[in-house]
């Protein structure tokens, strides 16, 4: 992940504008879902603290994260028109399709498995990015950088894994495996999602319509 371009050119600020904007566009689209999945989760949750933290999960990743999002949006004068004419790429949709699907038919811990890449990928990012930031150095991305690396964040995360690890240890081997396989196609889909953006995906097929 941290080796991808993508991330090696927002780390030195010199990730082109376009396709910053392009990934910001498809992250907006990638949230409203992941926050849906989330309330899915929330909802199978046996134990009144993880549903507590899923459905604040989920709400997080509407309100806070996405004001991010907006405040770049206001950054580069994108219109609501501008942005709606960003069509969904191919490989948002299929992450996005990926996590429902898990959550309306899999098991919780499946479910929980599938999310953890995303609160865990972003931290492992977003840390290792403002550590090799020079001090006072400019970046058009430090916000970005800045609310992934945050304390908070991590604190999200770790209670994420934690409760992730207590499904596990509840779970039987059969269903352990089953948690591995959700968290590995989750990470090849946040590697393919980077990977898509610096490439502004689009679908091939746009011509035959």
């Amino acid at each position: 992940m941290t080796a991808h371009p993508f991330n090696e050119e927002l780390a030195t600020g010199g990730l082109s504008r376009d396709r910053f904007k392009f990934y910001l566009v498809q992250d907006a689209r990638y949230l409203v879902e992941f926050a849906r999945a989330l309330a899915a989760a929330a909802a199978k949750a046996p134990e009144p603290a993880d549903v507590a933290f899923l459905a604040g999960a989920a709400r997080e990743a509407i309100v806070t994260e996405r004001e991010m999002h907006e405040s770049y949006f206001a950054l580069f004068e994108l219109s609501e028109s501008e942005l709606a004419a960003v069509e969904t790429s191919p490989t948002c949709l299929a992450y996005t399709s990926f996590l429902l699907a898990t959550a309306h038919t899999r098991s919780y811990e499946e479910l929980l498995a599938a999310l953890l890449p995303c609160f865990w990928v972003y931290q492992h990012v977003g840390s290792g990015i403002l550590a090799r930031q020079s001090p006072g150095a400019a970046n058009p991305y430090r916000a970005w950088i800045d609310t992934y690396a945050a304390e908070e964040f991590e604190a999200t995360v770790r209670e994420a894994r934690d409760t992730l690890d207590r499904a596990a240890r509840n779970a039987g081997e059969a269903t352990r495996e089953k948690m591995l396989a959700a968290f590995t196609r989750a990470c090849e889909y946040e590697w393919l999602f980077w990977d898509s953006a610096y490439h502004q995906e689009g679908w091939k097929t746009a011509t035959m319509r």
